[in-house]
């Protein structure tokens, strides 16, 4: 046991004191948070309520479908509509608004037309060359109603009638007889290409629903070589995990020695740059007298900026070079319990399975979210009021069109028209319905940290109980996983909702961020901007912090069963004892299992793009596809998300060892009466025995 960590006037915290009644994951232990528990219920109960409320309002055909402003389907079959397949929107450059997305409606009337207009005409036009009965005949009575750019074009993929735009040479986008602007029906001069925008959006919907038709149909051709690209996947991280237990220390020193020959091949090119411009015309000029330049490649052509490279470089070298030689004994204990965490999880192979019961549950919590947030998109209603020219005492109130002309509005103002407003809806659901989706995401967001937080908590409970265990593996409880997740799930729901809580909010709070600086993308205020970036730059900082602090309480709540606050106190005062054996096997396991990822997606991805892009001519002739990336980016997700969730596991189970590992050096010295928990070669590392041993 080295000295300095185990100071007992350290400067954080004190050391764990000797307790004898102390053996690991302890079984008996209450109930912990319980107000957040009782929090993180009703916050179900009312996002089941809310999942309720879309699903008897919202209607997702929306989506998929194009609806006339009444909610009813263009070309329904029985209905007046059935000859009216296309729908026209009376002015599509409100389709460019945020509300389209949200909504997946534009806020403009919309009807159902026979035939698209061919004819280039906008409002302010048409009024001024009496040609608005080409468009009465062409598509309903009373379009005095109509503000939109009206060159139009039958499009058969969308079955709605959108701009027939052009480009001229340069990219300039027109419309109409090539012109590139026109004017609106407020007589403002637009630009053609502030359609184009507005049409992406307007059709966005559909177009992506024939992608996904197209891609369903490659995964009808290709879904049994997808499962052996993942299978393959699946064998090649196992294998890898295997190595590690026995090519651990050989597979670290030789990266640690690929770093410096790396760095050092770095110093050779810049120095061999340096000497090539030495006897270059303009390479002797200094950074000062070339100031400051927007061509960056101009300061690769002068000496100065190689022999910075070099000095960075070899001040680089150095500082690794000796904190190899004085880590070295860190770097030997980080090496030991990688190695000890590949025994672990061969004692405990049910772990490398959870992350199964993870992504299930994962998978649920956003299949529940994604349709949540569609049905509350398209849950907006028509709404329609009266608009009329004269004074009236019922202008602007909301009306039924097809009870308008019956009502007694008409005697009082015989000009009134009830035409379409905008979609909402005045009840107190439509009226905070923007609410309700923040609260979708927002409750998205604590389910997701929670899920993960619970799988955190269990295998770090059956590692616990692996590294406590006197006899490895006779004192092992029979089930570890079983048990661990019973103890979570009984003991400690509130505490895992406590830190997925706050996980939650820094993570909404930067949804915020993001949606502000779209908004101020265009604005003028640099300050805004900058300030902005600071905030986003900070909060994401934020959530490392938490992810990392949360991750370590976890694993102190499965082993002590304490709440979470004291948990991850602990958990930090611990690591702050032991920084440098913290920065050491933090950085050579991430190092380690990044290697190990790259290694199989890289591996998986090669050998499918080989595959899938016909280069394997004698299987792959037999393949057709619409496009051949859609299997290989499966299987190279796919290969990635395995790894993942094995390495996941992995590296929950060397930060859990680690603790222990830590706990157990400042618990115990090695008497009779306390001796070490921990594995011979960390012993042997340390220097250390418990008494009785050879």
């Amino acid at each position: 046991m080295e000295v300095e960590d185990a100071n007992p006037e350290a400067k954080y915290g004190d050391p764990r004191k000797f307790d004898p009644t102390f053996k690991g994951p302890i079984h008996n232990r209450g109930c912990t948070d319980i107000l957040c528990c009782i929090l993180f219920v009703l916050a179900l109960l009312g996002y089941f309520a809310v999942g309720i409320l879309a699903w008897s309002h919202g209607d997702p055909r929306k989506v998929i479908y194009p609806t006339d402003s009444s909610g009813q389907f263009c070309g329904q079959v029985g209905t007046p509509l059935q000859n009216k397949t296309l729908l026209f929107y009376f002015n599509i450059l409100k389709c460019a608004s945020p509300l389209t997305l949200l909504e997946f409606q534009c806020p403009t009337t919309q009807i159902c037309v026979e035939e698209c207009p061919n004819k280039f005409l906008t409002l302010v036009s048409a009024l001024k060359n009496n040609e608005m009965n080409y468009y009465q005949n062409k598509l309903v009575s009373g379009i005095q109603m109509l503000h939109a750019v009206i060159k139009l074009i039958y499009s058969t993929v969308s079955r709605r009638c959108l701009p027939n735009l052009g480009t001229k040479p340069g990219g300039v986008i027109v419309v109409g007889e090539n012109s590139t602007t026109f004017t609106d029906d407020s007589g403002q001069t637009r630009n053609a290409s502030d359609l184009l925008e507005a049409t992406k959006l307007s059709n966005i919907a559909v177009e992506a629903r024939q992608v996904a038709m197209r891609i369903f149909e490659d995964y009808t051709q290709s879904w049994h070589w997808i499962l052996l690209g993942l299978f393959i996947a699946m064998v090649i991280s196992l294998i890898f995990i295997v190595l590690l237990r026995y090519l651990a220390g050989i597979m670290v020193w030789v990266m640690m020695i690929m770093v410096i020959l790396v760095i050092g091949y770095g110093i050779f090119h810049c120095y061999m740059q340096y000497a090539h411009l030495k006897g270059t015309p303009g390479g002797n000029v200094t950074l000062r007298d070339l100031g400051l330049q927007t061509d960056f490649s101009i300061y690769l052509q002068i000496q100065q900026t190689w022999l910075a490279f070099i000095i960075i470089l070899s001040i680089v070298e150095v500082v690794i070079i000796i904190l190899l030689i004085f880590l070295r004994k860190r770097i030997l204990i980080a090496i030991a319990l990688i190695k000890e965490a590949s025994r672990a999880i061969g004692h405990v192979m049910s772990s490398l399975f959870y992350p199964l019961l993870t992504f299930a549950l994962l998978a649920l919590v956003i299949a529940y979210w994604a349709v949540t947030a569609v049905f509350l998109s398209t849950s907006n209603e028509q709404i329609y009021k009266v608009f009329n020219t004269t004074q009236c005492n019922y202008s602007m109130e909301v009306c039924n069109p097809k009870t308008f002309q019956n009502s007694s509005i008409i005697e009082v103002c015989p000009d009134a028209e009830c035409r379409f407003a905008f979609y909402g809806g005045e009840t107190s659901y439509h009226k905070y319905l923007i609410l309700l989706q923040f609260y979708n995401l927002f409750l998205f967001f604590w389910c997701v940290n929670f899920v993960t937080a619970l799988g955190q908590v269990t295998l770090a409970g059956a590692f616990a109980s692996y590294y406590w265990a006197f006899k490895k593996p006779d004192d092992i409880p029979a089930f570890p996983i079983c048990s661990s997740l019973g103890r979570a799930l009984r003991y400690h729901t509130g505490s895992l909702a406590f830190g997925s809580l706050i996980l939650a909010i820094v993570q909404i709070i930067r949804v915020i961020l993001e949606y502000l600086d779209q908004k101020l993308k265009g604005a003028q205020n640099k300050c805004a901007r900058f300030l902005l970036s600071c905030l986003k730059c900070c909060f994401w900082c934020l959530e490392k912090c938490i992810k990392f602090i949360n991750r370590n309480a976890y694993i102190m709540v499965a082993i002590y069963g304490k709440n979470f606050c004291t948990s991850a106190r602990d958990a930090f005062f611990l690591l702050m004892r032991n920084i440098l054996r913290v920065a050491v096997l933090d950085k050579v396991t991430d190092f380690l299992l990044f290697l190990g990822k790259l290694l199989i997606v890289g591996i998986v991805g090669i050998c499918s793009f080989f595959f899938f892009s016909g280069r394997i001519q004698k299987i792959s002739n037999d393949i057709n596809l619409n496009y051949y990336w859609v299997p290989i980016l499966t299987i190279v997700i796919g290969s990635y998300l395995i790894a993942h969730g094995f390495f996941s596991v992995y590296a929950m189970c060397v930060d859990t060892l680690f603790l222990c590992f830590l706990e157990d050096v400042e618990r115990n010295d090695g008497s009779s009466e306390r001796p070490y928990l921990m594995s011979e070669s960390l012993l042997g590392i340390l220097n250390k025995k418990n008494e009785g041993s050879k």
